[in-house]
């Protein structure tokens, strides 16, 4: 069998009940109640999921920005002290390896947080390119990271720590001990929703988890919901919709790729030879990872990357990458197990009445 890791919260969703699966190596809660519910759930009031799985590097010394900097395709000249922000670690190429956030802790200090997959593979391949003298550390063990997410986290989150974090700006971030230890409290998500994500010491993770559970505006949130509320917002998700053979691009994130100088993998990505387009399938029937994707004429142009029925919109939603040529195209069919579904290309998000970006008081 499997060896599979653990997060210091994985005994407690046996003992409620989750469903247990496997996700980049890890024992992970699949789902609680249904993947519907929490779904629902977590767009009306507030969900919390289990992130522990995450990998966390600490960078420092003298000259850490410049050196990160030629390293990642975010632009670390304009990222200021308590502000953080997504992007892409790439290969020689213009492969992603990784899509990361990095957090801005102090002058040539950072916290990256890569996905719990890549993480060996990301702290090689960083440590490998930065200069000797800069620490880099892994710190993903000693870390638990528990996301708040949905239109009532911040009073959730206001209750937990008995402060108010009204202020705090989308994509902005504080350290503080105001429960007793130091955490990271992050204005950030991957639902779509008002959200927040709490990093602090993995000791400390049970009883933080423990005491959101029992918030009645509060439910546990497994990985499926987590995945049906990333895909109707558009987010990727990397080894599916993100991978070393495609370039930001190509998965449609070229506008975060604005830094002007140079870093590994920007000399590959002037060439696009497949996009990601977002598919609409009316009904229920469901769109699989893999699944060809071919033109009204039968002949094939590409393959499903994510695909589910999207609670919030009553249909089935899905991403695919399709020759560029065909890209424009608005009809298109998906070849599945059993049957061959019309599909018609559409915007993102697929659902647009999200609360992240909300302004609160």
């Amino acid at each position: 069998m499997e060896s599979l890791a653990t997060t210091p919260l994985t005994e407690w969703h046996r003992k409620n009940g989750a469903k247990m699966a496997p996700f980049a190596g890890f024992d992970m809660p699949v789902q609680y109640k249904g993947i519907i519910v929490e779904h629902k759930h977590t767009r009306t009031k507030a969900g919390i999921f289990d992130i522990c799985h995450m990998g966390e590097f600490k960078l420092s010394g003298a000259g850490a920005k410049d050196g990160l900097n030629k390293i990642v395709s975010h632009d670390l000249e304009t990222l200021a002290s308590g502000k953080c922000r997504y992007g892409f670690l790439l290969n020689e190429s213009g492969g992603i390896n990784d899509d990361l956030i990095i957090y801005c802790t102090a002058e040539d200090e950072y916290m990256l947080v890569v996905n719990g997959a890549c993480r060996q593979k990301d702290f090689d391949h960083i440590r490998a390119n930065l200069p000797a003298a800069l620490v880099l550390t892994d710190v993903s063990d000693e870390t638990a990271k528990i996301d708040v997410q949905g239109p009532e986290s911040l009073e959730v989150l206001n209750a937990l720590l008995d402060s108010n974090w009204n202020h705090l700006k989308y994509f902005n971030f504080e350290e503080t001990d105001v429960a007793g230890f130091p955490m990271i409290v992050s204005r950030t998500g991957y639902t779509g929703e008002l959200g927040y994500e709490l990093y602090l010491p993995s000791t400390n993770a049970l009883k933080i988890w423990e005491k959101l559970a029992a918030d009645e505006r509060v439910e546990p949130i497994g990985l499926g919901a987590r995945d049906t509320l990333r895909l109707e917002i558009g987010y990727p998700l990397y080894g599916q919709d993100l991978d070393e053979d495609h370039t930001p691009k190509e998965a449609g994130a070229g506008f975060f790729l604005k830094k002007e100088t140079e870093y590994i993998g920007k000399s590959g990505l002037a060439e696009v030879k497949e996009s990601l387009i977002a598919l609409s399938i009316d009904g229920r029937r469901t769109a699989r990872h893999y699944d060809e994707v071919l033109l009204p004429s039968g002949e094939k142009t590409g393959v499903i990357t994510s695909g589910s029925f999207a609670p919030s919109l009553g249909h089935c939603i899905a991403l695919a990458y399709v020759r560029a040529e065909d890209a424009d195209g608005d009809e298109f069919i998906v070849k599945t197990a059993r049957v061959e579904l019309k599909a018609q290309k559409a915007a993102l998000p697929f659902f647009k009445d999200g609360t992240a970006r909300k302004k609160v008081d």
